[in-house]
């Protein structure tokens, strides 16, 4: 394959089929951005303590410095894929990495849990930047069989991150000491965003913006959808500070907000283009696709955070043995990532159902585990049924996320890329409140048995996969369903 003209020119030598010949390497460098922004969404819960103790930081304080990321990450990442769309996506890219490896050494050097805050305010505003326009430079990039496979190592990037965030967080914090080892977790990434900044124009193709008609940024759009997510997100984010009935009412006011932005939505797209299209939800592979995507990372992303509460609070272990725990169900994903996403095309949503079947068989085993090995080798125990947990994982991310986007048009790829992975952080902070309040309570009402605490969460987790499970079921009976219907009429 020859690459023809300038690194990052438009006139880049194309193959006979039309494929950019530098989509891998332009792969790995967004592959390498999205793993260091979604690494930041786990890697922090097991530096709380180093925190607490080296900044003197008040527990509100704590609680934004890991909900205040995920609330400005999902906050942005619709109005940034929209963005992306229209502007280009390898500016859009560079934007956001450029914008997070500054916010990264600002946390870094932080001398207060004020400004640790505001950093990670801003840290999470660029991962919200640069994750549409990953998914939406696969989407531009990749056809066919290859499409899956950069999904699936899209997938396997996404398990590995939350996976083994908790293990770099705790590797890092061993290596830095428990003063100041926190630091290390933010100052890893300058590095990795200078690199990639610089690979980003040599390799990620300039490619001019999507013809659309009457481009717009449909600034009430936005406004209205961002309003909304904060005000669902808000009580959810608080959920451990503010317990009182009345926490509920942002919620409700999100509801009604979401609600005036369908509306206003419906009524912009009949004369320009709405911040969303939501005709994209008339597609069941997306409608459907995206409901899994959120339900599943209800429970998926709140695994760890409890499972970390468990070893470290309950069981007194260190960070690095809390984070090496977490490392079966992190191999599992990432192989059955790199499996899954080239062979989702001949198998569709089936795969996906299996996936989730054995995510939920592995954490009944897992709660079985702690329920008979209650003590310190629980770790042990647990090794087994967390790595089944991850393979399941595998087949389930990655090869949803192919099939939701399967029948995206290419020039809105970046605007559905960022409103799936706004479900994923809603869902992400329904789980952590949710499942976290159970295990809170828990704690609270057996006066200090996290083993209980933790099983009595675990079956929390296991209803939200089992209620994705029963969406990708049904998904597969619709399916069934009309291939007979078009075998009848013809």
């Amino acid at each position: 394959m020859s690459t023809g003209a300038r690194p990052g020119g438009a006139s880049t030598a194309r193959r006979s089929d039309g494929a950019d010949p530098r989509r891998w390497k332009a792969l790995t460098v967004c592959l390498v951005a999205g793993f260091m922004t979604l690494l930041d969404v786990s890697i922090v819960n097991v530096a709380l303590p180093s925190i607490r103790s080296g900044l003197h930081a008040p527990q509100s304080d704590l609680q934004w410095v890991v909900s205040g990321y995920a609330l400005t990450f999902g906050l942005v990442l619709v109005p940034a894929g929209r963005f992306g769309d229209m502007r280009g996506r390898r500016n859009a890219f560079v934007l956001g990495v450029a914008l997070f490896t500054l916010a990264s050494a600002a946390a870094g050097v932080a001398q207060n849990s004020t400004l640790l805050v505001i950093a990670r305010l801003v840290q999470g505003v660029a991962g919200g930047v640069i994750n549409p326009q990953v998914s939406g430079l696969i989407q531009q990039l990749f056809r066919g069989a290859e499409r899956g496979r950069a999904f699936g190592l899209l997938g396997a990037v996404i398990g590995i991150s939350t996976a083994i965030g908790p293990l770099l967080g705790g590797l890092l914090i061993h290596l830095g000491g428990g003063q100041d080892g926190w630091r290390l977790v933010f100052y890893v990434n300058v590095p990795i965003g200078i690199l990639a900044i610089v690979l980003a124009y040599r390799y990620i193709p300039h490619r001019p913006r999507e013809g659309r008609r009457r481009e717009s940024m449909d600034p009430v759009g936005v406004l209205l959808l961002a309003a909304g997510v904060v005000l669902v997100l808000l009580p959810l984010m608080e959920g451990q500070q503010h317990q009182g009935g009345g926490r509920w009412l942002p919620l409700a006011a999100g509801l009604v907000v979401i609600a005036a932005f369908i509306g206003w939505e419906r009524r912009y797209g009949r004369r320009r283009d709405p911040v969303v299209n939501l005709s994209l939800f008339s597609r069941r592979s997306y409608a459907l696709g995206a409901l899994i995507a959120a339900l599943y990372f209800a429970g998926f992303t709140a695994i760890f955070f409890v499972l970390t509460l468990y070893l470290q609070e309950g069981l007194h272990y260190s960070a690095l043995a809390a984070g090496l725990a977490s490392t079966p169900f992190a191999a599992g994903s990432a192989a059955a990532s790199v499996l899954g996403g080239p062979v989702v095309t001949r198998f569709g949503r089936p795969l996906v159902v299996l996936g989730l079947a054995l995510v939920s068989v592995g954490l009944a085993a897992t709660e079985l585990a702690v329920r008979l090995v209650p003590g310190p080798q629980v770790a042990w125990a647990i090794a087994a049924p967390l790595l089944v947990a991850g393979l399941g994982s595998g087949l389930v991310i990655s090869p949803n996320q192919t099939l939701t986007l399967s029948e995206v048009p290419v020039a809105e790829a970046g605007t559905a890329g960022g409103v799936l992975q706004t479900g994923q952080r809603i869902g992400t902070a329904v789980g952590i409140a949710g499942i976290g309040s159970v295990f809170f309570a828990g704690v609270a009402s057996s006066h200090g048995d996290y083993a209980l605490a933790f099983r009595n969460a675990l079956l929390v987790t296991i209803g939200f996969v089992l209620v994705a499970l029963a969406v990708a079921l049904a998904d597969v009976a619709a399916d069934r369903r009309a291939r007979r219907s078009r075998a009848a009429a013809r």
